[in-house]
C-alpha cells in the first residue's frame, strides 16, 4: 500500500456524509473515497457524459472525445500526480471523475444559452450544477435524496478551482444545508483535479482539432511549448512521418506540463510544511500548481486554442445553433410546463424562482442528442453539420 503523505486526506478521518447510513449498508471492503468514486461511476449522470459535448458537438466520428472520455482521461492523469504526491488516489480519482457532471448539453454555448434563459432565477452555473446533480437530482437511493458523498468530496468538488468568491443560489443553498467552507482553499487533492483538468483539455484538444481538420499541424506549432515538445519528438523520432507523431507530441506535451507541477508542488510543499489537510485549506494559496513559466505558457497555449479552436468560424457556428437549441426549449417549456414528461411534471413546483430552477434542472441533464430530438419534436427542424 502506497504511504500517504501527513497533508493527503485519510478516509478514516472524513467529515462524514450528509445521511446518516449506518454501518449496515458497507457493501465490500472500500473505505469512503472509493465509496464515493464508485458511486459516481455507476450513477447515471456519469454515463449520460457519454453524450455530452466537449469541443465537438454530438461527434459522428468514433476518434473525437466527448465529457466521459474526457473525465476518464482528467483521472487517470490526476491520480498520477496523486500518487507521486503521496495523495490520496481514491478521493482524487472521484473528483476528476465528478468534475464535469454539471455540463448541460452542448458545453459552454448551453451553458451561456441556460444562464440567459435563468437569468431572473438566480442563472445557471455549471460547476454549482455538479453539486446539484449529486446532492439533490441523481437519486439512486431509496432512504435520501442525492448520492451522499462524503464533505471532502463535495468540498473539493465545490472549490477544486479555488476558493468561491462569487456564490450562486444553487451553491448557496447547498452550503447552506452542509457548510463546504468556501472562502478556503480547498484540499491537495482537489487541486490536482483542477490541474490534472488543464493539462487533459489543453493536450487533447490539440489532438482533436487537427483530427478534425480545424487545426493544422503547422498552425499548432506556433505556440512556443508545443515547438519545443515538438522539436524533442522529432529528435527522437526523424525517419518516421509527420502524421505519425501527433499522438507522441500530445504525450510529450502531457508528461512536461505534469513533470512540471510535479517539481513546482514539491518544492511549495516543502516551503509551506503542512502537517494535515487543514494545514493545506489554511494555507492562504494553491500548494500545488504549474511553475511561473509553465504557467505563463500554459496560459499563452490556452489563448491560442481559443484564438484557433474554441473560436473558429465553425466552432462559433454551431455554439450559434446549439445555443439556440438551448433557448428554444427553455421558451418551450417555460410557456407550457405541461409538456416536460410526467416525472417532472408531477414535481413541478407552483413558485418562481423554483419553477424556472426545476425547468433548468431538466434541461441541464440533458444529453447532445436528447436535447435536439426533444428541439425537433417541440419546436422544429435544426441541422447540424455532420462530424461535429
Amino acid at each position: 500500500m502506497v504511504s500517504l503523505a501527513p497533508y493527503a486526506s485519510d478516509p478514516a478521518r472524513s467529515r462524514g456524509r450528509f445521511h446518516d447510513q449506518g454501518g449496515g449498508e458497507t457493501r465490500g471492503p472500500r473505505d469512503a473515497f472509493q465509496r464515493d468514486r464508485d458511486r459516481i461511476i455507476h450513477s447515471i449522470s456519469f454515463r449520460r457524459l457519454r453524450h455530452k459535448t466537449q469541443v465537438f458537438v454530438a461527434p459522428d466520428g468514433d476518434h473525437f472525445r466527448v465529457r466521459l472520455t474526457h473525465s476518464l482521461e482528467v483521472a487517470q492523469i490526476g491520480r498520477t500526480i496523486a500518487r507521486a504526491l503521496g495523495l490520496n488516489e481514491d478521493l482524487t480519482e472521484a473528483l476528476c471523475l465528478g468534475h464535469d457532471i454539471g455540463h448541460p448539453p452542448f458545453g459552454h454555448s448551453g451553458e451561456d444559452a441556460l444562464q440567459r434563459a435563468m437569468a431572473e432565477a438566480g442563472g445557471f452555473d455549471h460547476n454549482a450544477h455538479t453539486l446539484r446533480m449529486l446532492t439533490r437530482l441523481d437519486s439512486p437511493y431509496p432512504s435520501h435524496d442525492g448520492l451522499n458523498l462524503t464533505w471532502e468530496t463535495l468540498e473539493g468538488l465545490a472549490k477544486h478551482n479555488g476558493p468561491v468568491r462569487r456564490n450562486t443560489w444553487a451553491m448557496a443553498e447547498i452550503d447552506a444545508e452542509w457548510p463546504l467552507d468556501l472562502d478556503s482553499w480547498a484540499s491537495a487533492e482537489a487541486q490536482v483535479a483542477a490541474l490534472a483538468d488543464d493539462i487533459a483539455y489543453d493536450n487533447h484538444d490539440i489532438d482533436d482539432g487537427v483530427r478534425a481538420g480545424l487545426l493544422s499541424l503547422d498552425q499548432v506549432l506556433n505556440d512556443p511549448l508545443v515547438q519545443s515538445n515538438w522539436d524533442r519528438v522529432r529528435a527522437r523520432y526523424p525517419e518516421v512521418p509527420q502524421h505519425r507523431l501527433l499522438g507522441e507530441l500530445v504525450r510529450e506535451q502531457i508528461g512536461c506540463m505534469v513533470n512540471d507541477l510535479l517539481i513546482e508542488s514539491q518544492r511549495r510543499l516543502a516551503e509551506a510544511a503542512p502537517r494535515s489537510v487543514e494545514d493545506v485549506r489554511a494555507a492562504g494559496r494553491a500548494l500545488i500548481g504549474f511553475s511561473d513559466a509553465m504557467a505563463e505558457r500554459e496560459q499563452a497555449l490556452t489563448r491560442f486554442m481559443y484564438a484557433n479552436l474554441y473560436h473558429h468560424p465553425q466552432q462559433i457556428e454551431i455554439a450559434n445553433q446549439t445555443g439556440q437549441v438551448i433557448a428554444g426549449l427553455a421558451a418551450a417549456y417555460l410557456a407550457d410546463p405541461g409538456k416536460l414528461p410526467q416525472r417532472w411534471l408531477e414535481s413541478l413546483p407552483a413558485k418562481e424562482p423554483q419553477r424556472t430552477r426545476h425547468i433548468g434542472d431538466f434541461i441541464a441533464g440533458m444529453t447532445d442528442r436528447y436535447a435536439l430530438s426533444r428541439y425537433r419534436e417541440l419546436v422544429g427542424p435544426i441541422e447540424l453539420d455532420e462530424g461535429f
